[in-house]
């Protein structure tokens, strides 16, 4: 079955079609319809139609909208969970827990659509205020253009999608070309709520429509997650419109003398340095080991990486597949060639076989080459001695990114001073920079861009303060 792409909340099965393949074999994991541009027309005429009619919908509304959309989402787990691994080659397992993570977005989005209620404030503070009460109360800036990318085709649509929703704010979303299945998917459901048409459109479009889409000043407020040479051209294109931003990272890890559990960081490590074959802005991606722990924990990473299951991401047991395409797959191969003949000692991986790359550790690499100045986005970690926490400190705020970072230490004084010191938009300490949880403010500073996820943040970052005030009252 060819899938339809959504106008308005309505299936549409026009136009051309296009067709999505797994990169693991080159097998074809469906096909879609594709817009024509009078269908991007609609969708965008009707959500700047409909910006009225969202706003005031009543919060038990949308709150139950977004309740049978977390519900339907676990119901459907499996389906879900197949069809993420068949666009996007994610490892089941990634798949499974991706599905549970969309789940609660959505259903954190319900809550805080309960619950956004703004606030007052006594007016009568100076003389000239006596009698006055004010109502502070956030209204959306109006439509939101959300674009996401192939990594995570449901949750990093749930974070786009369920916030918009929960203040009523009309979405046209444009899923990644690699990835769209699943996000037509999630039509089908949203399709099952009272919704308004025009609330909600989903657009597999190319990336060559978008730049029309970012510019449609019907659309003010642009949410955008991908690469960061994209992201800033889009901010720098509608300077007057709201720009939400999240561009990636090449995230650390500073494991501290005083960390004694070496297995289990570096259990931490190689697990989320190599899951999703390290397509995730958050996996490890540098480590900063003190020198007194280095060597014991570069043979436990070493090990922990050699016993990761590699192969069909469908099977089970796999907890490594291929990366989105084989031109993803050369350019990561060809760093970390680079890094080697930079000086780097190559303890494992490197060997690429189609759109697979083998998880690589890679020792005492310089900081000018890509592996370490730039976003990998592949199955590769580089371990580095240094000699103080402190030297850690600077050499993760030396990069150009600043999305989170992960300290391992039990010293309290040394946790605040990574949570004052660190440039980044999260610290995670006793844990790898990777942990997320969907209702927590999530986001980076520097290139990993502007604006936070997470359904309370995001929400407040797409609607602005409007003010009432209330004249001649007893108070």
């Amino acid at each position: 079955m060819t899938a339809p792409f959504w106008v308005a909340g309505k299936p549409v099965a026009g136009g051309g079609t296009a067709t999505v393949h797994h990169s693991y074999d080159g097998g074809v994991a469906g096909t879609h319809h594709v817009p024509s541009a009078a269908d991007v027309e609609a969708a965008v005429r009707a959500a700047d139609s409909a910006r009225r009619e969202t706003a005031a919908l009543p919060a038990h509304v949308r709150a139950a909208a977004l309740d049978h959309v977390s519900r339907a989402i676990t119901e459907r787990a499996d389906e879900l969970a197949a069809l993420i691994t068949a666009e996007s080659a994610k490892p089941i397992r990634w798949a499974r827990a991706e599905v549970g993570r969309a789940a609660s977005t959505f259903r954190w989005a319900a809550e805080e659509a309960r619950r956004f209620s703004g606030e007052l404030q006594r007016l009568d503070t100076d003389q000239g205020g006596t009698g006055r009460l004010a109502l502070v109360r956030r209204v959306p800036r109006g439509p939101v253009l959300g674009i996401t990318p192939f990594n995570f085709p449901l949750n990093l649509v749930a974070h786009k999608v369920a916030p918009a929703l929960a203040v009523g704010a009309p979405i046209v979303l444009k899923p990644a070309p690699a990835t769209p299945l699943t996000a037509l998917a999630l039509g089908d459901i949203l399709a099952e709520t009272a919704l308004p048409a025009g609330s909600w459109s989903i657009l597999p479009v190319g990336n060559d429509v978008a730049a029309g889409l970012v510019a449609d000043p019907r659309l003010p407020v642009v949410s955008f997650t991908g690469s960061v040479p994209v992201g800033w051209r889009i901010r720098d294109a509608v300077p007057r419109k709201h720009v939400a931003l999240e561009l990636g990272g090449n995230a650390a890890v500073v494991v501290c003398p005083d960390w004694t559990d070496l297995d289990l960081a570096a259990e931490r490590i190689a697990t989320f340095a190599m899951y999703q074959a390290g397509q995730s802005c958050i996996s490890v991606q540098r480590v900063y080991a003190h020198a007194d722990v280095f060597d014991e924990l570069s043979e436990r990473v070493l090990a922990k990486v050699a016993a990761l299951g590699t192969g069909d991401p469908r099977a089970p047991g796999t907890d490594v597949g291929p990366l989105i395409d084989t031109a993803a797959a050369e350019r990561v191969t060809a760093w970390v060639d680079e890094a080697v003949a930079a000086g780097a000692r190559r303890f494992a991986g490197g060997r690429r076989s189609g759109a697979t790359v083998e998880p690589t550790v890679l020792a005492q690499v310089p900081e000018d080459v890509a592996v370490m100045a730039d976003e990998v986005f592949g199955p590769v970690v580089c371990v580095n001695p240094v000699a103080s926490v402190a030297e850690a400190f600077e050499r993760v705020n030396a990069s150009r990114f600043g999305l989170q970072a992960g300290v391992f230490t039990r010293d309290l004084p040394t946790a605040f001073e990574a949570a004052a010191t660190l440039d980044v938009g999260g610290v995670v300490v006793g844990d790898v920079p990777s942990f997320r949880a969907d209702q927590m403010p999530y986001g980076g500073v520097k290139d990993s861009g502007v604006g936070r996820e997470g359904p309370a943040a995001a929400m407040a970052d797409l609607t602005e303060e409007r003010v009432t005030v209330l004249t001649g009252l007893p108070l």
